[in-house]
């Protein structure tokens, strides 16, 4: 499937050459591996994986509404009531827990299947308004171009698996890994998410 945007093309080339190597990383690790707490975190390292394969369901949520005229917004629920991200994504790691990779995985692929479809029907034009990004733990409220908020999310995949590597000391060096997370989206959010507690990043 072609998009109709060729930003948008490279976003989704993105995406699916980092799942690849996402899927490949996780399936490499052990289960104690796997279940190893991430320092500085409340989530082991298999739940980085739960989280990566449902946050989908919400930016399926943000982006359709650009394709009927409207603007990208995380802070509002399917219902239009307020949508906490970070309460999200920790109920949707918990609850996955305990599932094999392969269930995780099976369900990312058809929420990025739908996602991907939906992407594809974006045109530059669209990419070009604002999206209201409602803010984390870590980030404040702010609106920025779409395609700009794209662009950092295209690295979701190795931004998260340099969490993960946290807790996997023994990996840190392969030189993969090392060149997979060697971009400035990487680095990036990682020098935010080390910043004092307390202190915030504009969006």
């Amino acid at each position: 499937m072609t998009a109709k945007s060729r930003a948008i093309q490279g976003v989704i080339e993105a995406i699916i050459e980092n799942r690849r190597r996402l899927e490949a990383f996780c399936y490499s690790l052990s289960e104690e591996q796997l279940m190893r707490p991430v320092p500085d975190s409340t989530w082991v390292v298999r739940d980085f994986a739960a989280h990566l394969d449902t946050l989908d369901t919400a930016l399926l949520r943000w982006f359709g509404g650009v394709t009927q005229g409207g603007q990208a917004d995380s802070g509002r629920g399917a219902d239009g009531a307020p949508f906490d991200v970070d309460a999200f994504n920790d109920a949707q790691a918990a609850e996955r827990r305990a599932w094999p990779l392969e269930r995780i995985f099976a369900e990312a692929h058809e929420n990025r299947r739908q996602l991907i479809e939906l992407m594809s029907e974006l045109t530059d034009e669209q990419i070009e308004k604002p999206m209201h990004f409602a803010g984390d733990a870590k980030r404040s409220a702010g609106d920025l171009p779409l395609k700009l908020f794209l662009a950092g999310w295209a690295q979701h995949d190795p931004i998260h698996v340099a969490d993960m590597i946290k807790a996997l000391p023994e990996r840190a060096s392969d030189p993969e890994i090392v060149a997979w997370l060697d971009n400035p989206f990487v680095h990036g959010y990682q020098a935010l998410m080390s910043a004092p507690h307390g202190q915030k990043e504009e969006a």
